[in-house]
Parts: C-alpha cells; structure tokens; sequence
C-alpha cells in the first residue's frame, strides 16, 4: 500500500471521528445558547473557557503532536520499540510536573489571566460583577490543563503507531460532559454557570481515560520515569516551545480578537467564538484531520531522507485540504444566515444574537483555505525538525493581526466583524510567507499541481456557491419556528451544493476527486 493511500485512510479515520465530535460540539453549543445566550453570564463563561480550549488546541491539535511525533518517529524508525517506550515515559514524568505547575499558577493567578483576556472588562464601569464570574470560572476550568496536556501525549503516542481512531474519538467526551453539566446544572445549581465549568474539567478526564485501552493494547501503556534519561527528551523540549507559538498563531489571533473584543458590546465575545465554532466544523473534520494524518508519513519519510515522497506527501495534503476547504468557504458565506438561525436562534438566543454570529462567520470564513493550509505546510517544517521558520512567519502573523484588529476597531464600522477579518488576514499572509520558506527548504513543492488544482476547485466553488446564495435570501431565515422546514431546506441545499460540486469537478477531471474515488473503490472490494 502506497504512503498516499495510508495518508487517506487515516485522514478519514480522523475526520470520520472527528465528524462525531462535531456534531456533539454542535449540540453542546445549541443547548448552551439555550441556556444561557448572549448575555453577561456566557461572555464570562467563554472568556474563562478561552484558556482550556486554547490549550486543547495547541496541545492536543498542535505543539505536543508537532514536537512529540517526529522525534518518537524517528525513534522507533531508527532505533527500537523499547527505546520509544522508553522516550515515551520519560516525557510523560516531566509533563507531569510541568503541567501541575501551571495548572497551580493558573489557579492562583486567575485574576491576571482574566484581565489579559478581557481586558476591557477592567476600564469598562459595570462588568465588576463579570470579571468576578469570570475569574471564579477561570479557577475551576485550569485543571482541565492537566488532563488535556496529558491526553495529547497519549494521542502523540497513538497517532505515531498510526492508530487515530480513539485519539480523534476523546473530545467526544468533553461535549458529552458538557451538555450533560449544561441539563443537569440549570435544574439543580442556584448558578448553573459553575456546574457547566466543572463538566469541561470531567470531560478532560474522561478525554484521557479514554486512550488508556488504546496505549495498553499497543504495549504503549505510560508510566513515569524520572530516573532513566532518554537524550529524545532534550530535542522534543528543543522543539516544544517555538512549535507551541509557531502552532498557536490562529488560536493566538482569536485569543487578540477576545482581547480586542472586551472593549466592545456585551455579547461581541460570544459571537466570535460560535463564529469560529462553526469555522472549526470543517477545520477540524478535514484540515486536522489531513495535518493529523500526514505528520507521522512526513516525518518517517524525512528520517530516511525520502524527499522526493516527502514533496509528494506534502502535495497531497495541501491539494486535499483546498478541495475540501473553498467549497466550505463558499458554504458558509451563503449559508450563514441559515445555519446560524436553524442551530442557535433558541431561548435565550434571539434575532440580534443571530445577526452577530453571522457577522463573525462571514469573515472568518474568509481565510478558511489559509486556516486549514497552513497547518499542513506547519507539518512539513515540523517533519523536518525546523522549528525555526514557523515561529518567524508566526510573529510577522501575530503582529500583522494586532495591527489590523486595532485598526479595523478604530476606523471602520466592523466592530466584532473586523476582529475575525483581521485573524483571516494574517492566515493567508502566514501560509503565504511559510510556502515561500518551505520551497527554499526543500526545492520544488510541486506549485504546478497545486496551482492547476486550484484552477479547478476555485471555478467550482464559486459557482456552487450561488446556490447557497439563492437559498439564503429567502426570508424563511429571518423568524423563529418552522424547524423541520428549514432543516430539511438547509441539509437538502448541502446535499445539492455538495452533489454539483462533485458533478463539476469530475467534468474538469479533478485528480483529487480521482483520487478519493480510488480509495473508495478499494475500500468496497476489500470490504465485499
């Protein structure tokens, strides 16, 4: 089986997990903006709630994964399994410490935390009362650090041994938890707020007890060693920090877009962050899910010096990635009224609230393709064991989003709507400046392919999204109620754009769309 092949094997093994956790992701949301809307208590909850879903993100979706699996790779690829297992529990015993240090400093300086977060809410009269919900939320969800940090391993570990399905299954716990403390909170707790936060850090228990049959039955079970030092321990902490700040960049530019926003109406917070959920959706079924499955291949192919395979994975990734990514971004531009006002507009969620998420989704959505594609092109230089070139692209990224978020606050209308334009900008401009390093690094990657890929999909995208458009306008999507006529108009226009989509691109001949039908051909001979 050629590497391409195992590529798409376990990026749908990912994204097909992924996709459940999704959906619970989806529901949580749906009974959280029931709950509790778009009022003072949900700004509180999610300003502290930016800490432990930051952390998840870098942790389990980037720097443990982008610093632990090449080095554990490499291990194993040149050395023995023992020798990995060992480098495995080495690391584990020191994340251990490190990870109930800041998990203790977090606590006690909640207050700090919040005010960096939320920085308006400090210059502000009449959020007093939020910023203290906020700090005592803060202080009960920073355990969930310990437990998501420790998950990331596991996950590192698996994903090595190229076995992603319970990795990718874990967040499914932390939804679950969630919607759960969400029910059960409102009924029994005078401040359900606080329950809620205490489901996030069950859930990050959970996330981790989940691996432990996976790494037991791989022979992978971790135990810490203190006193046996393994010389991959000192290039993975060599690697760990510029690969958490290089891996943080969008993470870091909404983490600005929250600060930016405090200084903004009570509710602008909360519509940022259901706008990057529902970005996230396909960032995390097909993007992730890509970078996830590709790092282990680039990384194996870049210890045995295969650089050749190595541009040909990188390829792939990439040209996958944009044949998902613009049609979503054509989806969720034309559809954002619609499957805002279908999932959220309940309760305590009302037209206005709908108005803002819409906002932020518009231009978040903008720089999806940049989102997803620079985690593929992060991977490669991570393969390579360059963390260098990242962290540098990464800084001109942060700044150049600062800047643009001041700006767009300042001198246009934008209000909370400039905050994700700014993040999508400095996206694009990041895998810009990355692909034009990666090309010096290691020659040709493959722009010809790329850029004829594009040719097709762009054209497509476009096209299929005037469907979206036309659906959009109607004005079924201003008012409440008529739920089984709206999901059944919404999910048959995602069915018809997504059918014509694939229509268009098989007449253009598209080599991805080629390719995806070649693994589902052998998949259905193998399972027939």
């Amino acid at each position: 089986m050629s590497e391409n092949v195992k590529v798409a094997k376990a990026a749908g093994v990912v994204g097909m997990a992924t996709l459940v956790s999704r959906v619970m992701g989806y529901i949580r949301d749906m009974v959280m903006s029931w709950a509790f809307g778009t009022a003072a208590a949900a700004d509180a909850f999610y300003v502290a709630y930016r800490i432990p879903n930051l952390l998840r993100e870098l942790l389990a979706e980037g720097s443990m994964s982008a610093a632990f699996i090449p080095v554990f790779t490499e291990t194993l690829t040149k050395e023995s399994r023992e020798s990995a297992r060992h480098l495995a529990n080495a690391v584990f015993a020191r994340l251990i410490v490190i990870l109930l240090v800041l998990t203790g400093l977090g606590m006690l300086f909640a207050p700090f935390v919040v005010k960096v977060i939320a920085w308006g809410w400090v210059h502000k009269a009449g959020n007093e009362d939020k910023f203290l919900l906020g700090v005592k939320l803060t202080r009960i969800m920073f355990p969930y650090l310990l437990f998501i940090g420790l998950a990331a391993l596991a996950m590192g570990v698996l994903n090595s041994l190229r076995a992603f399905l319970t990795p990718a299954l874990s967040p499914v716990m932390l939804n679950v938890m969630t919607i759960t403390s969400v029910v059960l909170s409102i009924r029994f707790l005078p401040d359900p707020i606080l329950g809620v936060a205490g489901g996030v850090v069950l859930g990050g228990l959970c996330q981790l007890l989940l691996q432990v049959p996976g790494l037991r039955g791989q022979g992978m079970m971790l135990k810490p060693e203190f006193s046996r030092p393994h010389p991959g321990v000192a290039r993975i902490g060599r690697l760990a920090l510029p690969v958490f700040f290089s891996s943080s960049v969008n993470q870091f530019n909404i983490f600005m877009g929250t600060i930016f926003a405090s200084f903004l109406a009570t509710g602008s917070i909360t519509y940022l962050f259901y706008g990057m959920r529902f970005i996230h959706f396909p960032l995390g079924i097909f993007g992730i899910a890509i970078a996830t499955a590709v790092l282990p291949t680039m990384s194996a192919q870049a210890a045995r010096r295969e650089i050749a395979e190595f541009r040909e994975t990188f390829s792939l990734g990439i040209r996958l990635v944009f044949f998902i990514m613009f049609p979503a971004m054509a989806g969720l531009i034309t559809l954002r009224l619609p499957i805002v006002n279908l999932l959220l507009e309940h309760g305590q969620f009302d037209a206005a609230s709908t108005r803002g998420v819409t906002d932020a989704l518009l231009y978040y959505a903008v720089g999806l393709w940049a989102m997803a594609g620079v985690r593929i092109v992060s991977q490669a230089f991570y393969a390579l064991q360059d963390t260098r070139t990242p962290v540098k692209t990464a800084i001109v990224a942060v700044l150049t989003n600062v800047v643009l978020s001041a700006s767009f606050v300042a001198w246009t209308p934008l209000a909370h709507g400039g905050l994700a334009l700014a993040a999508s900008l400095a996206a694009a401009l990041n895998i810009s400046l990355l692909t034009i390093q990666l090309r010096k690094k290691i020659g040709r990657i493959d722009a010809r392919r790329i850029g004829q890929s594009l040719a097709r999909i762009v054209p497509a995208s476009l096209a299929m999204g005037l469907i979206g458009w036309w659906v959009g306008g109607n004005p079924v999507w201003t008012v409440k109620g008529a739920s089984l006529y709206k999901a059944g108009l919404l999910g048959g226009t995602v069915a018809g754009s997504a059918c014509f989509y694939i229509v268009v691109m098989w007449l253009l001949k598209s080599e991805e769309l080629a390719f995806l039908w070649e693994m589902a051909q052998r998949r259905r001979h193998r399972d027939g």
